[in-house]
């Protein structure tokens, strides 16, 4: 079982936008003032050149493009609505906004099998859209696959009740918490457990100040004690800069690097960048505008593919 993977299935955005459906609980989003074409043309810049220095450190980026006829915003962050495991199985979750399901694509699929990666096993939690309940994938997931243990911040979009679900299916122990930020003087929830945590393979990095309860704090950090997990404390600003929106990834010939937007790297102070680059070195890229109308990073635009090779 490994934490980390070589190969990362990225979709090149046609209509990106601000998506109006998920602005309502996701505050991280803001207004641009341009045409959203003009938007998407930034968009897609910043996602081919993101894709080049994924692919020039030896990264396996296996790129599908987005379907031109269907209104799919935020289609550049797939990890919300897949996850792919080392067994064969995929995971489908239910998602927040009515335009994001539009996502989910069979062709997807298709490709990575063309690609040389065995699927057995398709396990579909979308019809809890139904009841109102939403999992938004490994945006509400951190799974420590060695560990076995899955950590979800709970939110509108992330249901403690399906997450148990999950946990029980993929033989996971759950790490329940809330996370909380500062929006018009109020602690609101945040959208996802990966914008303000990420988990690398010796480390992780974690606001900490955003887990209001103590108890849960408690928790959670003697969770990562437990599997030896250094923790690298972020604050809330450097939150706000996407800095827990991080993945590590392997590159060619094994290498380790943490990957996060130019944004996220420079939010970083020296004793944060020694402290990652101690496990492993930094790869980052502009993702400007990506964020700001998405409010989404790095780590969102990437689905990590972990399915066994035919």
């Amino acid at each position: 079982m490994q934490q980390i993977t070589n190969s990362i299935l990225m979709i090149r955005p046609v209509a990106f936008r601000m998506n109006e459906e998920t602005a309502v609980n996701n505050y991280f989003q803001e207004d641009i003032d341009l045409k959203n074409s003009e938007i998407n043309k930034k968009a897609q810049n910043e996602f081919d050149a993101f894709v080049e220095k994924l692919r020039a450190v030896g990264v396996n980026v296996i790129v599908e493009s987005d379907d031109a006829l269907a209104d799919t915003p935020d289609s550049v962050f797939p990890n919300n609505w897949v996850s792919f495991h080392s067994n064969g199985d995929i995971a489908i979750y239910p998602m927040f906004a009515e335009n994001r399901r539009q996502e989910r694509r069979d062709e997807v699929f298709m490709r990575l099998e063309d690609e040389g990666f065995r699927i057995t096993n398709i396990i579909d939690y979308t019809s809890a859209e139904n009841e109102g309940v939403f999992l938004e994938g490994t945006g509400s997931i951190l799974m420590d696959r060695v560990n076995k243990k899955a950590y979800c911040a709970l939110s509108p979009r992330a249901d403690e009740e399906l997450f148990i679900e999950f946990c029980e299916d993929f033989e996971y122990t759950p790490v329940v918490f809330t996370a909380y930020q500062n929006v018009d003087g109020q602690r609101m929830p945040i959208y996802h457990t990966n914008v303000m945590m990420c988990l690398a393979e010796n480390f992780c990095v974690i606001c900490l100040d955003s887990i209001d309860d103590p108890a849960e704090k408690k928790n959670v950090i003697q969770h990562l004690k437990q599997n030896d997990k250094e923790i690298i404390d972020i604050s809330e600003s450097q939150m706000h800069q996407f800095a827990g929106n991080m993945l590590q990834v392997k590159g060619a010939a094994g290498k380790r690097y943490m990957i996060m937007s130019l944004a996220a790297h420079k939010s970083l102070n020296k004793d944060q960048i020694s402290k990652i680059e101690k496990h492993c070195a930094i790869l980052s890229s502009d993702l400007e505008t990506i964020e700001t109308c998405g409010g989404g990073s790095a780590r969102c635009m990437m689905a990590e593919v972990f399915l066994p090779k035919e």
